[in-house]
């Protein structure tokens, strides 16, 4: 069967496969555009699976938010500037909203359910968008509220998600904005472990400008220090960031109360690739 550049194109744009690999594949089923597709689903799947090997820190925050409540993914790929790729954003943004609306226990589950809109499981949904994009993109993680909630997303690279227990727009923005500025870690000191206090405590006692005092006077000056730095990471105790002479706490005083905050920074905690990206081009134009 004769293989035109129109059927090529429209399984190039089906399945975001190269020119190549689509004729390639047209060419050995005879030109069935149903089977070429699964043959490229087979192709892409088996070279999404070796690039699962690969580092992949860099990506994009993302989170989507309805009547019933809210969801934020972090999502990674390899290389910035894949991160910034159109259809990387719609990759991710879809994600978020998939957890918001199918309402999975985990990432496994979330792989595990079926796409509304593709009828795939999602899993294998991204495994096309692999062979598709051309790198290792993994859904690293994900969290979910209830109720009246609120995100910020900055750059792709800082996300926030906030739950309160009354809907309070305004109100509920400048506290995200305020989460991605300042980073806190707990809502109040109710939620701090114990075991973090006392290794902070003993982080203090142990500093050199301290080592001369008297035991009664050390105490006294580290109890001082620990109660600071606890504060500093409570979210209800922070100066605003808008305005410094009230606390988060004086800030909504009568008007909601925060229930939980999760702040996501891309890349947290994982290697990063140490390759020049410029360099990985032209290892690629002279291999």
């Amino acid at each position: 069967m004769n293989i035109t550049a129109q059927m090529v194109k429209e399984l190039r744009d089906k399945t975001g496969a190269g020119m190549m690999d689509a004729k390639k594949a047209l060419v050995e089923v005879d030109g069935d555009m149903e089977k070429a597709t699964e043959f490229l689903r087979q192709k892409g799947m088996a070279s999404a699976e070796k690039k699962m090997g690969r580092i992949a820190a860099e990506g994009r925050v993302d989170s989507f938010v309805d009547a019933n409540g809210g969801a934020m993914v972090e999502v990674n790929c390899e290389t910035d500037f894949v991160a910034k790729n159109d259809e990387f954003k719609a990759l991710a943004s879809n994600m978020a909203k998939h957890v918001e609306e199918l309402k999975p226990a985990d990432v496994d589950a979330l792989l595990a359910t079926t796409c509304p809109s593709c009828n795939k499981l999602i899993g294998e949904a991204l495994k096309e968008k692999i062979a598709s994009i051309g790198e290792k993109i993994t859904v690293r993680r994900f969290v979910r509220y209830e109720g009246p909630v609120a995100t910020y997303i900055h750059n792709g690279k800082i996300g926030v998600l906030l739950s309160t227990d009354k809907e309070d727009k305004e109100l509920m923005n400048d506290i995200c904005l305020h989460i991605a500025s300042s980073a806190p870690k707990f809502v109040s000191r109710e939620e701090i472990p114990q075991a973090e206090i006392d290794e902070e405590t003993r982080i203090e006692m142990g500093k050199e400008d301290l080592l001369k005092k008297p035991e009664n006077i050390r105490a006294k000056i580290v109890e001082g220090r620990v109660n600071k730095l606890m504060a500093e990471r409570c979210l209800l105790e922070q100066p605003f960031v808008k305005d410094p002479s009230q606390t988060i706490a004086q800030l909504i005083e009568g008007k909601l109360t925060i229930k939980a905050f999760t702040r996501y920074e891309l890349g947290e905690g994982l290697e990063k690739r140490q390759d020049n990206f410029a360099e990985e081009v032209m290892a690629q134009v002279k291999g």
